[in-house]
């Protein structure tokens, strides 16, 4: 069935309609961007901006796309994976305030394709303390847009759960001019935000520079007691541009940020999550023949992550780290992309080339500081390279069949002398040793009248992926009768049928997606006791059945009133139970209004008990640490308009002061005085904010 599917998706990325079509039908803008959102017609974002944002409603098949600028319930850490809960079916493996890992459909890691301006961020810490989306600061990006399930190819290989790209549009100016916009926030536990983007420019060129700034203290749970979650980051962003015409550009770009985060819930906190990038972008549209668009770009980012257990809190002595300590890691990913846009007809595609290279690497050291005193160490090094195709074929105005496939070379390097414990290390097995696979992917989707009253589209794809850095090199065991992971664990490969409606009458708008898959070899981690040297893990495969949906209603009764609904599900089932690290069922109920300048909102959140458990089985970061209880929370938010350039919100998140979890959750760790028994990390209580937007 894989191999007649890639077949079929190769024949529709490939195939070019017959010339007999009498009458074109009409297509969207034949940029490469209406192409990956895959709308039958142009579609835009609907946001009344004097709203509190507190849900997000997809596009068109399986896409979503927001302003993150736009005001937000409840008020967001600065960082890219607790924005993103705002759209259905995203989750938090959570561990504190901040810098949590986003899951998408309970998938989680490197089956999320993660995307900054259409570059690669990875993060360098091997448990994972610095996911890709710490170093995002969501504000100072223009646009977020999520695509569910293998359902595009454009975007870099094994992306099974999805594909998230925030990005950063092109101020282009008709003349000479200066354009600015921010917010600055403060709110319960110390928390302040500040946030400037700001661009000048001529038809011939433009500067944009943008940056911002966030710290919160420890906060209160709904119990009264103090969680370790304070944090603090800034980030700058400048970029140089030549626009010779409005459809052409080319944009140099530069970036660096650093912040410190205290953890409840690990052993360590990170005391440096410094991140330097470089750019280099050309895009050129309508240029008039078949050939109508080419953008390419390259990039560079480096992250330099320090985690220790003196700088944020005291070491434990009654802990396994007794004594001050630091690990200091490293990433370096580079990598480009060339993608060209041909149009005809009523038929649209897209074909390209892309590929990224990244180098990991560690040193540590006991004692405060002492780590920069020791050499760097390389231990692993990836390289990937892919080849795709997409097409988008307008059948007529109502009927268009989207296809795609790409093909990706994926090489690791194990570059370790030696594993296990700084104190006991051993000689590596797979020392010097390359691991490389050749992992197709491909996607054929039917849309009916997506536009229109009653709309619906199916479609199945295919994703394969090569187990990334935590997957290979972070757990303490591979499989049975294996070295190590590196030799042991296998590329995990999904097949998917996505499935959605989407309804519009009146005043109601309802919408609902569906998804049933297949994974051969999932990689699962198993956690074991150690005894005396803590917890041992262990990565191995295993095959697994996923499905799920979310479902979304709109009810607007009369002007400046609207009611909104959203429900979402997943689930997973292995040979050996449920799928661990599943979140629950989730309904979100909102209230918004707007009468002059005036505007308000209200959100009611209910998580349904989670007891589809396995409990020690999970992911690099968490396991399932048994069953969960439900909960609801209450916030409501106002505010007022003063005009087009300046509008005050405020908000009540947790309003009744509710003691709670979420299900997906580290353990309190035992440094900050949680008991030995896994005790999940408890939510902020009642949280108060204000916030002003302004814009120039």
């Amino acid at each position: 069935m894989k191999r007649t599917l890639l077949a079929c998706a190769l024949a529709g990325a490939l195939f070019v309609p017959p010339a007999a079509v009498a009458t074109p039908a009409p297509a969207p803008e034949p940029s490469e961007a209406a192409h990956v959102h895959a709308a039958p017609t142009t579609a835009a974002v609907t946001q009344i901006d004097g709203v509190v944002v507190i849900g997000v409603a997809p596009i068109a098949a399986s896409t979503f796309v927001t302003d993150p600028k736009l005001p937000r319930q409840p008020v967001p850490a600065s960082d890219g994976a607790d924005y993103l809960k705002t759209i259905p079916g995203f989750s938090t493996l959570r561990s504190g305030g901040t810098n949590g890992d986003p899951v998408l459909r309970g998938m989680f890691g490197s089956r999320i394709a993660l995307l900054t301006n259409d570059g690669a961020l990875s993060g360098a810490c091997p448990s994972r303390m610095d996911n890709a989306m710490s170093y995002i600061a969501p504000e100072t990006y223009d646009r977020l847009t999520v695509i569910k399930g293998p359902q595009t190819v454009l975007w870099g290989g094994g992306a099974s759960a999805g594909t998230v790209r925030f990005e950063r549009e092109i101020p282009y100016f008709d003349r000479a001019g200066v354009r600015a916009a921010g917010s600055v926030l403060a709110g319960s536990n110390g928390r302040n935000d500040q946030v400037i983007d700001a661009s000048a420019g001529t038809p011939r060129g433009y500067v944009r520079a943008s940056a911002n700034r966030s710290e919160a203290d420890d906060y209160s749970d709904g119990g009264g007691r103090e969680v370790p979650s304070a944090w603090e980051k800034w980030n700058a962003d400048a970029a140089l541009g030549w626009t010779p015409d409005e459809d052409t550009v080319l944009e140099l770009s530069a970036g660096a940020g650093d912040a410190e985060a205290r953890y409840a819930g690990r052993g360590m906190d990170g005391s440096q999550f410094r991140r330097d990038s470089l750019g280099l972008r050309f895009e050129k549209k309508h240029i008039g023949g078949v050939l109508d668009a080419v953008a390419a770009n390259v990039y560079r980012n480096e992250v330099d992550h320090v985690m220790d257990n003196y700088t944020l809190r005291d070491p434990d002595p009654s802990s396994s780290m007794p004594m001050p300590m630091a690990s200091n890691v490293g990433d370096t990913s580079q990598g480009g992309r060339v993608a060209l846009t041909w149009q005809q007809d009523r038929w649209e595609v897209t074909a390209g080339v892309d590929g990224r290279q990244s180098e990991h690497r560690k040193r540590s050291a006991m004692g405060r500081g002492n780590y920069r005193n020791m050499p760097w160490s390389e231990d692993a090094r990836f390289r990937t390279v892919g080849v795709f195709a997409e097409s988008h074929w307008h059948l007529d105005e109502a009927n268009h069949l989207m296809s795609g496939l790409r093909i990706d070379r994926a090489e690791v390097d194990d570059l370790r002398a030696t594993t296990g414990s700084g104190m006991m290390p051993l000689p590596n097995p797979t020392a010097g040793q390359q691991r490389s696979e050749t992992l197709p992917g491909g996607f054929i989707r039917y849309e009916r009248d997506m536009a229109g009253r009653l709309g619906w589209y199916a479609g199945i794809g295919h994703a394969e992926r090569m187990p990334d850095y935590w997957e290979l090199f972070s757990p303490n065991l591979g499989p049975a009768g294996a070295a190590n992971a590196f030799a042991g664990v296998q590329p995990e490969r999904t097949t998917q049928l996505d499935a959605g409606l989407q309804y519009r009458s009146g005043a109601v708008e309802a919408w609902a997606s569906v998804y049933a898959g297949r994974i051969d070899d999932y990689i699962l981690f198993d956690y074991m006791s150690g005894g005396m040297m803590g917890t041992t893990t262990r990565a191995r495969n295993l095959d697994a059945d996923i499905a799920g949906g979310e479902l979304g209603v709109d009810w607007t009764p009369r002007d400046g009133l609207k009611l909104s609904g959203v429900l979402a599900y997943a689930w997973g089932e292995t040979d050996e139970g449920p799928l661990p690290q599943m979140p629950p069922l989730e309904a979100r109920l909102s209230a918004s209004g707007e009468r002059g300048p005036w505007s308000w909102g209200a959100l009611l959140r209910v998580a349904a008990s989670q007891d589809r458990v396995n409990t020690d089985q999970g992911n690099v970061v968490g396991r399932d640490l048994g069953p969960s209880p439900g909960f609801e929370v209450f916030s409501i938010n106002g505010g007022y308009r003063f005009s087009d350039r300046i509008q005050l919100t405020a908000g009540i998140d947790n309003l009744f002061d509710r003691e709670y979890s979420e299900h997906l959750n580290l353990a309190g760790n035992s440094s900050f005085g949680y008991p030995a028994e896994p005790q999940r990390i408890a939510e902020p209580g009642r949280t108060g904010w204000i916030k002003l937007n302004f814009n120039y």
